[in-house]
C-alpha cells in the first residue's frame, strides 16, 4: 500500500473510533488520493487540492467548498507524519452555507406517495412493504433516514412503543417513542418480513428483498423516483430536485410546533422536549424552523404580538 493511501486508512480508523461515520468522506478521500496519484504527486498540494475540490465544474460551490474542507481536515492531520503536506487556507473557496428551505408537505402528497409506493414492483411481496412502512414511519416520527435504516430488531420495542436510536448524529442515543398507529403498522410489517424471511441473515428491521440492510442511497433513490411520478419532482435522470426525503422530518417538526401554538403551549418550555425528540445537537437546530416555516413565523409573531397588546 502507497503511503497516501495507508495515511488515509489510519486517519479514517482513528476519527471512527472518535464517533465519525464518514461514509461519503471516505469515498471522496479516496477519490482525493487516487487523483493525487494519478498527478504522480507524492505528497498533498494546495494546487492539486484545488483542482481536485472544483470538480465537477457543474457542482455547486458549496460542494466545492465541501470538497475542500473534507481534504483540509485531512491534511492537517497528515502534516504531523509528512512535513512536505500543503495545508488548504481557510477561505480558499468561501461559501456560506444556507440551509435549503424545507418543502412542508400536505396530507394529499403523502397520501399520493404512499399510494405509489404500495405499487413498487416486488417480486417477494417485500420491497412495496419495506418502503411504504419506512416512509410512514419518517413522517410519523421525523427521524433521520440514516436513523430508521440502522434500526435494528432489538432496537424496535412493540411492546412498549420504544425504538431506540443507536449513536447517531455526533455519537448520540435516544429512545423515541411512537405511536400506537405507527406501532401497528410496524407490527404488520414485521409479520410480513418475517413470514418472506424466517431465518434473517441480518438483525436489520428494515430489510431488502434479498434480504440486505436497506442503504441510504437506495431509499433516496427510490423516493426520488416515486416523487417523479406522481408529480412532487421534475423528470430527469438519477434524483432530480425537488422535494426531499428528509423533508418529511421538517414535516413532523413543523406540524408539532404548528399544534402547540395553537393549542397555546408555552413554546419556550415545549422546544428543548422537541429538539430531545429529534436528536438536535443544539435547541438552535429547532429554533431554526419558526423562521424557515413561514406559518411558524407568523404564528410566532401573532404570539408576540398578543403578549405586548395585553395590559
Amino acid at each position: 500500500m502507497k503511503p497516501l493511501e495507508q495515511a488515509l486508512k489510519d486517519y479514517l480508523l482513528i476519527r471512527r473510533r472518535l464517533g465519525f461515520r464518514l461514509r461519503e468522506a471516505e469515498g471522496l478521500l479516496k477519490n482525493f488520493v487516487a487523483f493525487l496519484q494519478a498527478e504522480g504527486a507524492p505528497y498533498i498540494t494546495r494546487e492539486l487540492t484545488l483542482r481536485w475540490a472544483i470538480q465537477p465544474a457543474t457542482a455547486q460551490p458549496s460542494t466545492w467548498a465541501w470538497h475542500l474542507g473534507m481534504v483540509r481536515r485531512f491534511a492537517l492531520w497528515h502534516s504531523g507524519i509528512d512535513p512536505r503536506t500543503e495545508i488548504p487556507p481557510l477561505g480558499l473557496l468561501p461559501h456560506r452555507y444556507r440551509r435549503k428551505p424545507p418543502h412542508i408537505y400536505s396530507d394529499e402528497e403523502i397520501v399520493k406517495l404512499l399510494r405509489r409506493t404500495q405499487q413498487l414492483h416486488s417480486p417477494q411481496g417485500l420491497r412495496a412493504s419495506t418502503y411504504t412502512t419506512l416512509f410512514g414511519l419518517l413522517v410519523a416520527t421525523g427521524m433521520r433516514v440514516n436513523e430508521a435504516l440502522g434500526l435494528d430488531r432489538p432496537d424496535v420495542d412493540l411492546k412498549l412503543g420504544n425504538l431506540y436510536i443507536r449513536r447517531a448524529k455526533f455519537g448520540k442515543s435516544r429512545y423515541v417513542p411512537v405511536h400506537p398507529s405507527t406501532v401497528e403498522a410496524l407490527k404488520k410489517y414485521a409479520e410480513t418480513r418475517d413470514r418472506l424471511f424466517p431465518t434473517p441473515l441480518i438483525p436489520a428491521f428494515f430489510i431488502s428483498e434479498q434480504g440486505g440492510r436497506i442503504t441510504e442511497w437506495s431509499a433516496r433513490y427510490t423516493f426520488a423516483k416515486l416523487s417523479q411520478r406522481i408529480g412532487l419532482r421534475a423528470r430527469a435522470k438519477g434524483h432530480g430536485h425537488g422535494p426531499r426525503l428528509q423533508d418529511m422530518r421538517h414535516l413532523f417538526a413543523a406540524r408539532t410546533l404548528i399544534h402547540w401554538y395553537r393549542s397555546g403551549r408555552d413554546i419556550e418550555r415545549e422546544l428543548p422536549k422537541l429538539s430531545t425528540y429529534l436528536g438536535h445537537v443544539h435547541v438552535n437546530d429547532t429554533y431554526w424552523y419558526l423562521q424557515a416555516v413561514p406559518e411558524l413565523l407568523q404564528l410566532a409573531t401573532d404570539r408576540l404580538i398578543q403578549g405586548e397588546v395585553q395590559p
